[in-house]
């Protein structure tokens, strides 16, 4: 039996919310992910611990990121990807010049994130193939008529807000969509709408889809961000 390693991403960013999306999308990516929001506690934690790859912030408490690209190389080749608000040539320059394998400009979308680190990997390892993730599968047909949602011969009818959240999420899977974006969506009068509204309807939705498919987990939680539609067994 083959044994795949999991390799490790240090994401080394002090926005708590951005860092802990970037490691769930690295996690559904089945990458394992540390999180370090102090430039200081950088290095030390390299000489104790080994990270495949490091996605470095420019600007962090302490010490900023091209500080820390260069002290880094003095003692490791792991790759870095630099990523910063700050898009003066001279920055992007000296960074890469510092070591870093890449530049990424924010705000940036975590899928590219994602991307970008595969790109990277395979560069440094070019007899490793990407891995193929099988597509998610199609399992809910949904009727905009009647506001049904069938799974073969089974269905279940919802309410028209309920509809409208799955069918904007179900036409684009693994898409992360905020909760004003599925608020625009649903909403036409652009009234004014709280969060947990859009909560209770996501709570309400997952409750029916469980009828259909017990054991299926269809609509996921991005902590802080939203929400994003994508068949998973549980």
């Amino acid at each position: 039996m083959n044994c795949i390693t999991q390799k490790t991403i240090l994401i080394v960013e002090d926005e708590a919310k951005l860092a802990s999306l970037l490691s769930e999308y690295l996690a559904l990516a089945d990458y394992a992910t540390h999180i370090i929001a102090d430039g200081l506690a950088v290095v030390p934690w390299l000489r104790t611990h080994s990270a495949d790859l490091i996605v470095l912030d420019l600007m962090l408490p302490n010490r900023d990121g091209i500080e820390l690209c260069r002290d880094i190389r003095q003692f490791s080749n792991v790759p870095i990807i630099m990523t910063t608000a700050r898009i003066e040539e001279i920055d992007r320059l000296l960074g890469l010049a510092l070591g870093a394998d890449d530049y990424i400009c924010k705000p940036y979308s975590p899928r590219e994130v994602v991307a970008r680190i595969k790109a990277v990997l395979r560069r440094i390892n070019p007899e490793q193939q990407p891995t193929i993730i099988p597509s998610t599968p199609e399992l809910l047909s949904l009727d905009p008529l009647s506001y049904r949602v069938s799974v073969g011969k089974q269905s279940i009818s919802l309410s028209t807000i309920e509809f409208m959240l799955l069918n904007t999420l179900h036409q684009e899977p693994t898409r992360l969509f905020s909760r004003n974006q599925l608020m625009d969506n649903i909403y036409s009068d652009q009234r004014v709408v709280l969060d947990r509204t859009v909560d209770s309807h996501i709570k309400k939705l997952r409750k029916k889809l469980t009828v259909l498919l017990p054991d299926y987990e269809l609509i996921h939680a991005m902590y802080g961000a939203g929400y994003c539609y994508e068949a998973r067994l549980k």
